[in-house]
């Protein structure tokens, strides 16, 4: 099932962008071109609408997933892999979050690919132990700023493409990757 089948079923537009946006690795990521470039809504609509529901898992994330761990590490097959996920987790971490924490979860959230947004940088959260509130705080801030990218992209067309490639090239090339 696509959005635009939910719109068909009868739910609006905007519910469907806000449940896109809701979902892991799509995210505002998809929620944007979708609602600005399918259902030509309006840009500041369709930041509000996908920022709101790529935000709305976050906190939960974080303040679910602790409590979730420490009920199925009861269960040796649990604990078992939970211990092996957060040791090899941190054993290949993502040197720029261990290294700068919270400004580092930021730039990993605020890159708009799949896979690094508000559900992974909850995760990675949790998994570094980092506060909950400056970890909220954090992942809002590059949601908004991956959403800032996205939009921009989405309505610079084909010139955003080359505008982001060339984005991607530069940040390689001055080593921003190896943070």
């Amino acid at each position: 099932m696509n959005p635009q089948d939910l719109v068909t079923r009868g739910l609006t537009p905007e519910m469907a962008v806000l449940l896109t946006s809701m979902l892991p690795i799509i995210e505002l990521r998809g929620a944007l071109p979708l609602a600005i470039n399918v259902f030509h809504i309006s840009w500041p609509k369709a930041f509000l609408i996908a920022y709101i529901g790529n935000m709305i898992p976050a906190p939960f994330i974080l303040w679910l997933l602790r409590p979730m761990v420490n009920l199925l590490s009861k269960i040796e097959i649990f604990k078992r892999f939970f211990n092996w996920l957060f040791e090899r987790t941190r054993k290949k971490s993502n040197k720029m979050i261990e290294k700068y924490e919270e400004i580092g979860l930021m730039a990993f959230v605020a890159i708009p690919l799949p896979g690094t947004g508000a559900w992974t940088g909850a995760l990675i959260a949790f998994l570094f132990g980092l506060d909950f509130k400056k970890s909220l705080l954090v992942i809002a801030i590059g949601v908004f700023i991956a959403g800032v990218i996205v939009s921009s992209l989405c309505l610079l067309g084909w010139i955003g493409a080359v505008v982001a490639g060339a984005g991607f090239i530069l940040l390689a090339a001055f080593g921003f990757w190896k943070l």
